[in-house]
């Protein structure tokens, strides 16, 4: 798949870099954890531009969220889920996977599209329960937008720095993203304590 994503990027440019962010979002198996630090080793070598790509890739990242997006509002949240698991395995999302996005967003509400955006696994998901509970549309391209912006910035930066080995960037994201999530449930349970003490 690396060897795909280069090619893509190499032959189409930035438009590359949207389209590919645009797929990723649509099929979360494509990491955009490889298509971002390639993009930002790109850069360093001169052959790009680090504005443009990064711009590149928050328009594709947020025109991919749109379908998951309408999907949820359309479908609502049973269908997803037997979709899901009837098909679910062709792109990697099962019932319960919606099921957890669902509960991020319930408990978050519209940070929740914030927050995920900068958690893998996650990142793609949440626009489904977006949809489902009815989130306006132009408050979800608006924290969309701005989570993805400082997930794809940092994703390009690393590539930048890491130069010919921003293959690294997805092994250093995986403890990474431990730490973010397990951050995130420290955080939501420090606010559900302060809640009920202030009603106390």
């Amino acid at each position: 798949m690396s060897e795909w994503i280069i090619n893509t990027m190499q032959s189409l440019g930035y438009l590359g870099i949207g389209l590919l962010m645009f797929l990723e979002n649509l099929f979360p198996p494509i990491p955009s954890e490889l298509i971002m630090p390639f993009a930002g080793f790109t850069v360093a070598k001169g052959d790009m531009q680090f504005a443009p790509a990064i711009a590149a890739g928050v328009i594709g990242t947020v025109l991919g969220a749109l379908p998951w997006y309408y999907a949820g509002k359309i479908l609502g949240e049973e269908r997803l889920r037997n979709l899901a698991d009837k098909y679910g395995k062709w792109i990697t999302v099962s019932g319960n996977d919606i099921d957890k996005a669902d509960r991020w967003f319930k408990r978050h509400g519209t940070k929740a599209v914030f927050l995920c955006r900068l958690v893998p696994g996650v990142r793609t998901l949440i626009s489904l329960p977006a949809g489902i509970n009815n989130m306006p549309l132009v408050p979800f391209l608006i924290y969309s937008t701005l989570g993805t912006t400082l997930w794809v910035s940092f994703l390009t930066f690393m590539g930048y720095k890491l130069a010919d080995h921003y293959d690294l960037v997805d092994e250093y994201l995986g403890p990474v993203s431990k730490i973010v999530v397990l951050s995130l449930i420290i955080w939501f349970v420090i606010w559900v304590v302060r809640k009920n003490m202030r009603k106390e």
